[in-house]
């Protein structure tokens, strides 16, 4: 009787004991081992560090951009000086920005633990401030596209950035709220019991990437519509291009945050991700490539630069002022069909163009000691002495 009753007792005792071992070690090495692919992606570390494969992926091209950048810093900084109009430098600070704002968020992600609750919060908060950038930068291109290409002054910069700076908050903050009060289920890690960025969840992700597609989608009717005589929209090929890229980008992404959200089918999620890591490490090269290239490569001073003479700065007005009407401006050569390089080359009846431009397209040990302000620098520009 006794023994009988010790082994119903421990046999009792025995079950609990059981279950709590297979549940910590065995069921979470077994959820990981089932998870697929493209949600193991999302948190999977690397050797089991703190650097995870997603973020990586995303550090990368990063990395390779900003070196590019900084290798190429000087000589985009002549440029950018000798030149009045302040687009191109509005456009060179959303880049810089874009990929400064996403190395830092890797960095930093590497570094915290994401399944603690303070290391969670602050890497969502850096995944939303990365895409308040990356969407300013987007939605300013489009709008000073279609509705300031013929402006080129300093208000009219700051009003499209303050004007996309606002919307894109609002946008991040609704994002952000949904990603920290009521996060996606999708992107539950169960064996670490925290959740990864889901980008506000799947029907908010669906809901905007389609409202992006319409827009991105109407800005490309818009040449074979009535209203292409009424605006001033751009002409040049590689805008349209730009348009067209994202058009595809947000309508593939829509269909695989819709597949994921509607249907609980694992293949939207591995769209959704192609596309994230796509937006993430593809879009700032665009832009750069797009709108800036073509400026920061040119070799030779072929191009008729506005610029005005440094004044007083109580007296320098805020619209950038031109030494001929008949001048385009910089914005123009950015959205319009005519390259900044097609003018022909300078004869005895050119205009001459700006010195800083022309010393700019030197390489920097070339122009050591030149002084602007100098009145016994001479510098000569097809028959002109400055």
């Amino acid at each position: 009787m006794y023994g009988g009753g010790e082994q119903t007792v421990s046999e009792g005792w025995r079950k609990p004991l059981d279950l709590v071992t297979t549940v910590d070690p065995n069921v979470s090495s077994t959820i990981v081992d089932n998870e697929h692919f493209c949600k193991l992606i999302l948190y999977k570390e690397i050797q089991d560090s703190r650097v995870r494969i997603w973020d990586a992926v995303i550090l990368v091209p990063n990395l390779l951009l900003l070196l590019f950048i900084a290798i190429r810093f000087n000589r985009a900084r002549l440029k950018l000086r000798a030149t009045s109009s302040p687009i191109f430098l509005a456009f060179y600070g959303l880049v810089i920005c874009n990929v400064v704002i996403s190395v830092i968020r890797c960095v930093v992600s590497m570094t915290v633990n994401a399944a603690a609750n303070i290391g969670g919060k602050a890497d969502k908060i850096l995944w939303i401030t990365v895409r308040f950038f990356l969407l300013s930068t987007e939605m300013s291109v489009v709008i000073f596209g279609l509705a300031f290409g013929h402006l080129d002054s300093r208000s009219s910069i700051r009003r499209v950035l303050f004007a996309t700076s606002l919307i894109a908050l609002t946008f991040t903050i609704t994002q952000g709220t949904l990603e920290l009060v009521l996060p996606d289920d999708t992107f539950h890690i169960p064996s670490r019991d925290f959740y990864v960025f889901g980008h506000g969840g799947m029907m908010f992700w669906f809901c905007s990437s389609l409202v992006f597609t319409l827009i991105y989608f109407f800005i490309l009717l818009l040449p074979w519509t009535r209203l292409r005589d009424k605006l001033n929209l751009p002409t040049r090929k590689s805008f349209y291009v730009y348009v067209g890229i994202l058009t595809t980008l947000n309508l593939v992404q829509s269909i695989g945050a819709g597949l994921l959200n509607y249907s609980q089918d694992l293949v939207g999620l591995c769209v959704v991700d192609v596309t994230a890591a796509m937006y993430l490490t593809l879009f700032t090269p665009l832009v750069y490539h797009t709108f800036l290239s073509e400026f920061f490569g040119v070799s030779q001073p072929s191009i008729l630069f506005s610029y005005k003479a440094q004044v007083d700065d109580t007296m320098e007005d805020d619209t950038v002022s031109l030494p001929f009407s008949s001048l385009k401006t910089d914005s123009d050569y950015i959205y319009q069909n005519h390259s900044v390089y097609d003018s022909t080359q300078f004869d005895t009846h050119a205009t001459p163009v700006n010195p800083l431009y022309a010393a700019s397209l030197q390489s920097p040990d070339s122009i050591t000691g030149y002084s602007i302000g100098s009145q016994e620098t001479h510098i000569h520009v097809n028959g002109y002495q400055q």
